[in-house]
């Protein structure tokens, strides 16, 4: 074995000193097991987070100024038609934008782990291999949750409100979360796959066209038609307007049925990319030693 190589322990599915009392030696215990060791890493993950304020204050930064750009510096001089007040058609788009971006945050922190010797720590572990992306997806969802809780204080503030009832405001947050835990797969796939950090810095330029070309802050009926058919189909635009009308905020919508189902795709969108890419993830991480 070379000097500086981590030995590789594979996970063994028989019995083990360190399985709970009583456990039967099937799939009940690897369940159980893949449960404990995917919350013990959501505590390490947030953990980090907490001790790392920066990462908050990086992550809320761009949507912040986005808020103040787009409700004080051009929502007095932009027109979505029908008599639509700009700032409450710009505010759902906002939060949608913010969860969409996310995702880059978690391909950096998957790499960042891989290029500093955690992953193959990992990996080298008596644990289920599915804990490591398994607990990264649950630990960016409480972090998008709490990313979503400052960013909803800020809108209150700048006038934003939600119309809806209170179980649609909670049911439109909860798509909003539901997005981010679709996402947080293609960041983990996309960070086992980029070769350091600095490419893994690169992909930003796949986020931006991501968020932006979307309905968050224009219709796709005021697009070109080849752009506004992308914008239409974006899982950020279905989300967005799903969102807008469970919180009762008016917005302009066109005829195609992929915006006349905003909700319905709100929930279709993020479980086609689950099912996706979660299992891409967990194949890619268990296949790095290859």
């Amino acid at each position: 074995m070379s000097a500086g190589t981590v030995p590789q322990i594979p996970y063994d599915d028989g019995p083990a000193p360190w399985g709970p009392a009583g456990a039967d030696d099937g799939p009940a215990r690897r369940l159980y097991w893949a449960f404990a060791d995917c919350l013990t890493l959501v505590r390490r993950d947030l953990t980090h987070l907490v001790r790392q304020p920066v990462i908050i204050a990086w992550q809320l930064g761009f949507p912040i100024v986005s808020v103040l750009l787009f409700v004080y510096v051009f929502g007095s001089a932009m027109n979505v038609g029908g008599g639509v007040d700009y700032p409450t058609f710009a505010m759902p788009g906002i939060f949608a934008m913010t969860i969409s971006f996310g995702f880059m945050n978690t391909a950096v922190a998957v790499v960042v782990d891989r290029d500093h010797g955690v992953t193959d720590r990992f990996r080298s572990l008596p644990m289920a291999t599915s804990a490591v992306v398994t607990g990264r997806g649950v630990a960016d969802v409480i972090g998008a949750a709490v990313d979503l809780v400052v960013l909803a204080g800020i809108a209150v503030v700048v006038g934003w409100r939600s119309h809806g009832s209170p179980a649609a405001t909670l049911a439109a947050f909860g798509l909003l979360l539901l997005l981010r835990f679709a996402l947080t797969w293609i960041g983990v796939f996309l960070g086992l796959l980029a070769p350091n950090q600095e490419s893994a810095g690169g992909l930003y330029a796949v986020a931006f066209p991501f968020g932006m070309i979307s309905s968050v802050f224009t219709p796709p009926s005021m697009m070109p038609d080849w752009l506004g058919t992308i914008a239409m189909w974006n899982p950020v635009s279905s989300t967005a307007g799903a969102i807008r009308e469970l919180f009762g905020n008016p917005a302009t919508t066109g005829g195609s049925w992929v915006e006349q189902h905003a909700v319905l795709m709100a929930v279709l969108w993020p479980v086609v990319l689950t099912a996706v890419f979660l299992p891409l993830a967990v194949r890619r991480f268990r296949r790095l030693s290859r």
